[in-house]
């Protein structure tokens, strides 16, 4: 059974990963628009990582006998500078989920609830994987500058990612 500040610790986060979907596909979207259909993939594969992670907290809230309350989210950024300035927000945004996870761990451990601490661990693997990939992708980006050719064939290599669903076991 979950305490009423651990639910809605845990609320607040599903809330932040659905928000993270939303902005993932706006940056899906954008890419669609500015013609960089890899990227748009790349970003349309994280909204269906984001949107797993939330079904991972609403599943948990719901099989620890809490209630989900779903909250108003704020509208994403539409528009970007460059592919650059899309992965440096991802990257600002996943170091903010990565604070709000380590957040969530530590009150686990105030509140001595070790199932709850359990299950955050899988997300805490996950932070380290998501700032790596944009580490790795802000790299490429400025190591192409402004050269159109070395953007076009990131594009191609961003087409090829696809969703792999996270295994349920465990949540």
């Amino acid at each position: 059974m979950l305490g009423e500040k651990m639910q809605d610790a845990l609320n607040k986060q599903l809330n932040n990963e659905i928000y993270s979907a939303y902005l993932y596909m706006s940056m899906s979207a954008y890419s669609t628009f500015i013609g960089l259909k890899g990227f748009a993939n790349w970003f349309m594969v994280q909204y269906q990582e984001e949107m797993t992670h939330a079904m991972k907290f609403y599943d948990y809230i719901n099989d620890q006998g809490g209630q989900v309350r779903l909250m108003a989210l704020a509208q994403p950024m539409t528009e970007f500078e460059s592919p650059l300035d899309m992965f440096e927000k991802t990257l600002e945004h996943e170091k903010f989920i990565t604070k709000c996870i380590n957040e969530l761990v530590d009150l686990a451990i105030s509140e001595k609830d070790h199932a709850t601490n359990i299950f955050l661990q899988w997300f805490v693997t996950e932070q380290i994987e998501e700032e790596g990939n944009d580490n790795d992708i802000i790299a490429k980006l400025k190591l192409i500058g402004d050269n159109g050719n070395g953007l076009l064939m990131l594009d191609k290599e961003l087409a090829t990612r696809v969703f792999t669903p996270p295994p349920t076991s465990g949540n």
